[in-house]
């Protein structure tokens, strides 16, 4: 969540990010949270004068009490005082509810370094690196390539659980064993901490990372009322909601494997084929909970070590600069990585960096403690290091072979065992 005294003092200012970010639902929020606040503070301030009344007055019935004189007055007073201040707590709880949801349904507010724009057509190309393969023969899509090579089942997937469930088989699920391990090493390496988390979370730790209520839609919900995870950002992230960390645990960085569960509603048509879009999905995240100062050093180290990966792939890729209209709710700046995909002609998303400023720490109360100072608000970050699926497809389709087989780049190979797929 924001911060309430930003939109206090600033409301246009939150009003024109709102706009940037063409999250119009929300505008009408402001005006609401400041209409909120006010009745909130207006009965905090008479809720603090009751009760300075009431203390005043239990001091003249302790003395009346003292001197042996009657005090029924003062006592019939105070049993009124203390209705009056009861009926107004219940007040204050009630609007303070409906101020925090409130405050929940505002987006954060993107940072000023992003491009103003209203979709996909306004992001930035930031970087290319590597150059598209060419081929003596004419590439094929990875859907032709795995079935050719019988490591991706998606017909049985389909009869099992539906479109978007495909099924690996033999050296398929043997490339998502080599992929786990080689990209978690690589962020091991570099000082991340592996987690393996729950598969399922509690609403509250959907609305800490901001999936509530903002992607409902977008989320599996089970008995229980729990929820599976559309990205392991959800439980690692949550790891510390409602902790004060000392500043000198900071940063905290993660690294997680598991599979994902997205109910992508409304998908369709082309760009859906094959392993494009899908309903379960694995992906290695890197969370990253850091000191303020340093999130938007940690934004530019999370992107490259997702690049690196890409390059030890030999997988030529482009970073974009996500625009104002393009981003989430909860993103104060994002980058996206594509890989480009030979066999379709076209980029596909493997990785999403973002940085949340203190808007996540705040829904999950999230904070950090220099020396003896208050507590204050640590910044938030997450990315794909990287998203199979896409990857899995841009290895079949650039890396493939006249004879039809596969060849695997030099970084993966011992982790798969073998040099090629054929």
């Amino acid at each position: 969540m924001l911060d309430p005294r930003k939109i206090r003092e600033n409301p246009e200012l939150v009003r024109e990010a709102i706009r940037k970010k063409q999250e119009l639902d929300a505008l009408p929020l402001v005006d609401r949270f400041l209409e909120l606040d006010e009745h909130r503070r207006a009965f905090q301030a008479e809720l603090d004068r009751l009760r300075a009344e009431q203390k005043a007055l239990s001091r003249k019935i302790g003395e009346k009490k003292r001197a042996g004189e009657a005090a029924e007055d003062l006592l019939k007073e105070a049993e009124a005082l203390k209705s009056r201040v009861a009926a107004l707590e219940d007040e204050l709880r009630e609007v303070s509810a409906k101020l925090q949801e409130a405050l929940a349904g505002i987006p954060n507010l993107p940072h000023p370094s992003v491009p103003e724009g209203k979709g996909p057509e306004d992001n930035v190309v930031a970087k290319t690196w590597g150059e598209p393969p060419r081929f003596a023969f004419e590439p094929k899509p990875h859907w032709e390539i795995a079935e050719r090579l019988g490591i991706i089942d998606f017909e049985r997937g389909a009869k099992i659980a539906g479109s978007g469930f495909p099924v690996f088989v033999g050296d398929g699920a043997r490339l998502i064993r080599a992929l786990e391990n080689f990209f978690l090493d690589y962020h091991v390496e570099r000082g991340f901490v592996e987690v393996r988390p729950p598969l399922l979370v509690r609403p509250e730790a959907a609305f800490g990372t901001g999936q509530l209520p903002d992607k409902e839609g977008l989320m599996y919900e089970v008995a229980g009322g729990y929820y599976l995870i559309p990205t392991s950002e959800v439980p690692v992230t949550n790891l510390h909601a409602g902790e004060i960390l000392d500043a000198s645990e900071l940063p905290k960085k993660y690294t997680s494997y598991t599979p994902n569960f997205r109910v992508e509603a409304g998908s369709y048509g082309k760009d859906v084929r094959g392993l494009n879009r899908l309903h379960q999905f694995d992906k290695v995240e890197m969370v990253v909970i850091s000191h303020p100062s340093e999130s938007y050093e940690w934004l530019e180290r999370l992107t490259r070590q997702a690049e690196e990966i890409l390059e030890l792939l030999e997988l030529p890729y482009r970073r974009l600069l996500m625009c104002t209209g393009d981003m989430g709710f909860t993103q104060a700046k994002k980058y996206d990585l594509e890989v480009y995909s030979a066999g379709q002609d076209k980029w596909l998303e493997v990785s999403s960096i973002s940085n949340m400023e203190d808007y996540q720490a705040r829904r999950m109360n999230l904070r950090f403690r220099e020396g003896k100072g208050k507590p204050r608000f640590a910044h938030t970050l997450n990315g794909s290091g990287l998203a199979f699926p896409r990857v899995i497809a841009a290895l079949l389709e650039n890396h493939q072979q006249e004879d039809g087989s596969v060849r695997l780049p030099g970084a993966l190979v011992p982790y798969f065992g073998k040099d090629k797929i054929g």
